[in-house]
């Protein structure tokens, strides 16, 4: 049995309950309700985009397409890294740090899941490869722009105690040993949370959706483990190296603290 099928009057009867949030938010004074009709609006357009893009992807499968949906799904996701920071690294330094760092944790995992543990052939089949990155790059985004905005707002309230340190002696390692391991916490706490809860307190995205679908039970959930445990990985190497090129960026040959490469949002 397939998925049923849902109208567009069935989308607008959920629509109706965000609806009553926003005015909700209008009658407490919170002022959240223009940015939930904008994020509402923006998910109903990306993911009807999307679905005509992967139906067409789906249809002739090539490397080429699949390795170009790709980038273009890094790219936003760095833009998003840094619109999630209060202070960022100014410029397109700050953009790149948290590509290149989620390029080299999620890109590098989703290749081994698709090549060596699923071993689909060919192992870029689309069907496989852009669900597992997109969940991938979601996770290791969010984990990566909780650790670097909290190392660079820990760094600028704290800035006077780091500079002490330095003028003792310390290097730049050592001055802000405590506030790297409070960011990498940071970043890597949320999905942590999330592998201790599931199947307990929630089920997750991908095994409802198998089920819903009409896939065993056991089946989902062994695929769920294996996403869970991917994203585990993804986004603790991606916290790791985006924490560590941000505290290279932050200081420079002679140990001192670069505050001025900081923006604030």
């Amino acid at each position: 049995m397939g998925v049923k099928p849902l109208s567009a009057f069935d989308l607008s009867l959920a629509a109706g309950l965000v609806v009553a949030l926003a005015l909700c938010s209008w009658r407490l004074r919170l002022g959240l309700e223009k940015r939930m009709a904008i994020s509402a609006l923006r998910t109903t357009v990306q993911l009807l985009l999307i679905g005509q893009v992967l139906r067409v992807l789906f249809a002739h499968a090539s490397f080429p397409f699949v390795f170009a949906i790709s980038m273009v799904m890094l790219m936003v996701a760095g833009r998003e890294v840094g619109a999630r920071q209060h202070r960022r690294i100014k410029g397109f330094s700050g953009w790149l740090l948290g590509t290149g760092s989620m390029f080299v944790s999620s890109f590098a995992v989703a290749f081994f899941a698709l090549a060596i543990v699923i071993a689909n052939d060919p192992w870029y089949t689309p069907q496989y490869a852009i669900p597992l990155l997109g969940m991938l790059l979601g996770n290791t985004m969010n984990g990566i722009a909780l650790s670097m905005d909290r190392l660079t707002e820990s760094l600028w309230q704290q800035r006077r105690m780091v500079e002490q340190r330095l003028l003792l002696g310390r290097t730049s390692l050592e001055a802000i040993h405590e506030l790297r391991q409070q960011a990498m916490r940071s970043g890597m706490i949320p999905i942590i949370n999330s592998m201790a809860a599931a199947g307990l307190v929630s089920l997750p995205g991908m095994m409802t959706g198998q089920i819903l679908g009409g896939s065993s039970p056991m089946d989902a959930v062994k695929y769920q483990i294996l996403i869970m445990f991917l994203i585990c990985a993804g986004t603790g190497f991606g916290v790791v190296t985006a924490i560590t090129l941000t505290c290279r960026k932050l200081f420079d040959d002679r140990q001192r603290l670069r505050l001025e490469v900081l923006q604030k949002q």
